[in-house]
């Protein structure tokens, strides 16, 4: 069973609850609780937001617009779309107006799709033939990208509920450390593997166009050979669903930043929501900060991962969540 299922069902069976799991993918629940009170859960995403906040925070680039207009420093971007979906809005903007409009804020950038998480297709521009390469990618699959200025700094998730910090964490893009031996692709493939045996859902593809342009862009190539204790990083993205590591921040995230999350939570009408910022050091005072997106659903398997005290952090989570349904 998948490390999120099991520790939501174990925390609704000790709360006196009865929990009936979809046996097949072991996503879709549903719980009663002792007082009658039902509720279900797909994967990450329960019933303690409301249906228009956390479509509202799905979509990046409505989302975008509210924060700032709330007084946020949200990244710089714009949204465009396909053919299919040009002829069918009031202010179509095709694909060649996002080249247009890479060239006006400067390589790089970063290109996304407009509203899919895992960071599935998040990739980092360098050039005309890459922007478009990505763009179709993305059009094939999705009508609408955004395009983004891009911003240094160390990307970090906390993860409110209520007036809350639950966790709070750095997430590091898939990289691979090398043994003075072993190709770039065995490390990789031995990664890959060990994440497969946690049973959840990491999507690291060996073909993925994106690690090939990074690996080309450091001089190497899937066969090359790296010194011992040397990092090689796969990706530009930092998403924990492609294959990255985390670090725990929880207990030295400082009060700026706490208050920080809370507020972007509250503001979007949400109760508990994953705020992805840039920043170079979250144990500081805010000084200056980006924010990337905000997720109504946010996965806790790879932070749970980390140890037993983050799973603890995880059950408690589930726990006050659990028992607002049940008492609403």
């Amino acid at each position: 069973m998948r490390l999120t299922t099991s520790i939501l069902k174990k925390v609704a069976i000790e709360m006196g609850a009865t929990v009936l799991i979809e046996p097949e993918y072991e996503l879709i629940g549903h719980i009663t609780f002792e007082n009658g009170k039902k509720t279900v859960f797909d994967n990450t995403r329960l019933n303690i937001n409301g249906f228009g906040s956390a479509y509202l925070a799905q979509d990046k680039g409505f989302s975008n617009y509210f924060l700032q207009q709330l007084g946020y420093r949200v990244t710089e971007g714009k949204t465009f779309f396909n053919e299919k979906m040009c002829a069918k809005i009031a202010n179509p903007r095709n694909i060649h107006d996002g080249w247009d409009y890479v060239q006006e804020l400067g390589l790089p950038v970063i290109v996304k799709p407009l509203n899919l998480s895992l960071g599935i297709l998040v990739t980092k521009v360098s050039d005309q033939s890459e922007y478009y390469q990505v763009a179709e990618k993305i059009f094939n699959i999705h009508p609408g990208l955004i395009v983004e200025r891009f911003y240094n700094g160390n990307d970090f998730r906390i993860l409110a509920l209520d007036n809350e910090i639950i966790a709070a964490y750095q997430r590091i893009p898939l990289s691979v450390t090398g043994d003075g031996h072993s190709t770039i692709l065995q490390l990789l493939e031995t990664k890959r593997e060990q994440l497969i045996k946690t049973g959840e859902k990491i999507l690291i593809d060996l073909e993925d166009f994106r690690i090939i342009q990074k690996l080309h862009k450091q001089n190497l190539t899937f066969d090359s050979v790296i010194r011992k204790d040397t990092l090689v990083y796969l990706l530009d993205n930092a998403n924990l669903s492609t294959g990255g590591d985390s670090v725990d921040f929880t207990e030295n995230i400082h009060p700026d930043f706490q208050k920080l999350a809370i507020n972007i939570t509250k503001d979007m009408g949400l109760r508990l929501a994953g705020v992805d910022i840039l920043t170079t050091d979250i144990t500081q005072p805010l000084v200056d900060y980006t924010l990337l997106e905000i997720n109504s659903a946010p996965g806790l398997a790879h932070y749970a991962f980390l140890g037993e005290m983050q799973i603890q952090k995880v059950e408690d989570l589930y726990r006050k969540i659990l028992q607002a349904l049940e008492n609403e």
